[in-house]
């Protein structure tokens, strides 16, 4: 055997054991870190027993290190290749960390990344809550090192990335407190009785069933009553009248609302409280030039 014959099988022999390797990591790799994820999804499942329980950090934690094991991973096949030795100690050493840090931090990946631990540090919302982003409503599935998944009513999902979050106003209605309250504005006539119909208005929502008392025990001592409803406007062609109900969240809310403006409709019309609607004088113009029949 020749030489170079004995040359190029070595090198083979060292390329397939590299492979080798590789697919070993790999495969470990993959098995970790679906070990990984099974273990802390039913640490999760048991934690969320607790009601009173906030899964956010540890859904987030659950990515950030299913996220490192992959990237360890990655680093420790790298250092298997002799060209690219150098990149994989990158990976793992302090100061290849730090380089890596700078030299990305100007992408987009590492501003969704850091946007996220800040929003599970400093909490705006967590999981289960209902909030509004940029017109987009829904309630917080999933809150991952690149983006935020949201569930609305439709039961859609909206993916938004953790740095358009972090630069936009947000709803929470589920923060420190649910209790909702909703307004009811109808206009009524000028010719319609204006007590009679405020008097509608508020026996409509203290007899509603998902109606509640936000009333304290010093509002009580001063006579304050269940139900403010008041004239807030003198239109055009109506008296704006405005009533507050609230419920023990946004869910309740909103049947309320619903419910409180087919109730107090059909009580107007048995009172013959009328609700103007926009009228229109049409007048059609003849061609005078024309001689008549």
């Amino acid at each position: 055997m020749s030489n170079s014959e004995l040359n190029r099988m070595i090198d083979f022999t060292k390329d397939f054991r590299i492979a080798v390797f590789i697919a070993i990591i790999a495969i470990t790799t993959i098995i970790l870190g679906a070990i990984t994820e099974k273990v802390l999804r039913y640490f999760l499942h048991q934690k969320l027993n607790n009601k009173e329980y906030d899964p956010t950090g540890f859904k987030f934690l659950k990515h950030l290190i299913i996220t490192v094991i992959y990237i360890l991973g990655f680093a420790f096949a790298l250092i298997q290749i002799p060209e690219f030795k150098i990149i994989g100690h990158s990976f793992l050493a302090g100061a290849g960390v730090i380089s890596l840090v700078a030299g990305l931090a100007s992408q987009q990946a590492l501003s969704n990344i850091v946007s996220g631990i800040f929003l599970v540090i400093f909490k705006p919302f967590k999981i289960n809550d209902k909030i509004t982003i940029d017109k987009f409503v829904g309630t917080v599935e999933d809150i991952n090192l690149r983006q935020v998944v949201l569930k609305d009513a439709e039961n859609n999902r909206i993916i938004i990335p953790n740095s358009v979050i972090s630069n936009q106003i947000i709803i929470n209605t589920n923060m420190h407190d649910t209790k909702c309250c909703k307004i009811i504005e109808i206009g009524i006539g000028y010719e319609s009785d204006i007590d009679k119909a405020l008097q509608i208005m508020k026996d409509e929502i203290a007899k509603h069933p998902l109606f509640i008392d936000t009333r304290t025990p010093e509002n009580k001592k001063q006579k304050q009553p269940l139900v403010i409803a008041r004239v807030v406007a003198l239109a055009d062609s109506s008296v704006t009248l405005k009533a507050w109900g609230w419920a023990k969240n946004s869910t309740d809310g909103f049947v309320m609302y619903c419910d409180l403006l087919q109730s107090i409709k059909k009580r107007f019309d048995e009172a013959e409280i009328n609700i103007p609607y926009p009228q229109r004088v049409v007048t059609i113009k003849t061609d005078q030039s024309q001689p008549h029949s």
